[in-house]
């Protein structure tokens, strides 16, 4: 039998390529885009990642969730950084969801809360796709807007206590396929996986409908 992790990675596959290429992510990784557009990105991945960490000390107990919380992965440090890099200290009060990520929030909300295997589905679409194509979101950042290697402004993709990312992700798929689900609840949490790429590709559309190339 396929083992889960693939089942997963494949049933996704359409909807990965298309969120890689977005129009405003082709434009935003092509250097088209000014630093504002980026600031701008990094602000609505505030509003998911806030949603995604913020029941993790309760759902460190459930049978389906638990073992995937591993707060190496946590992103909200970092991106609270970047943001205060990229906007000044009062970074806060001038943040908004657009639309498109406050139903992108909600939904990872909900399912922290009410569904602990759709949570699975949300936190593999985000922390392995961090782990994997964010790296080439930020060295193409590093070289467009100067930011220091690694440092403040991309701090989000850098991974300080995952010194190993291919073997994380290695044993990030065993804990996939070794998920407390009948195969059942196995569908289910694929079906969501591709609803985490569908509300994701709607938070690029929205975002290149706010910074729109002059033709």
């Amino acid at each position: 039998m396929e083992p889960f992790s693939t089942l997963i990675r494949t049933a996704s596959h359409e909807q990965h390529v298309e969120a890689e290429t977005s129009t405003f992510m082709s434009d935003l990784l092509g250097g088209r885009l000014g630093v504002d557009a980026y600031a701008r990105y990094t602000e609505q991945l505030w509003f998911v990642y806030d949603a995604l960490e913020a029941g993790t000390e309760r759902l460190a107990s459930d049978p389906v969730a638990g073992p995937f919380i591993r707060p190496e992965l946590f992103r909200l440090p970092a991106l609270e950084r970047d943001l205060a890099h990229l906007r000044g200290p009062g970074w806060r009060a001038g943040l908004s969801a657009l639309p498109a990520t406050r139903t992108y929030a909600d939904r990872v909300r909900e399912c922290a809360e009410r569904w602990p295997g759709g949570y699975v589905a949300h936190h593999y679409t985000r922390y392995l796709g961090d782990l994997s194509g964010g790296q080439i979101i930020r060295d193409k950042a590093e070289k467009t807007w100067g930011f220091a290697k690694k440092g403040d402004g991309v701090r989000f993709y850098v991974f300080e206590q995952i010194p190993n990312p291919a073997a994380f992700k290695r044993s990030y798929r065993e804990l996939l396929d070794a998920v407390h689900a009948d195969d059942l609840e196995r569908q289910r949490i694929v079906t969501e996986c591709k609803k985490a790429f569908a509300l994701n590709t709607g938070v690029f559309r929205a975002l290149g409908e706010e910074f729109p190339l002059s033709a």
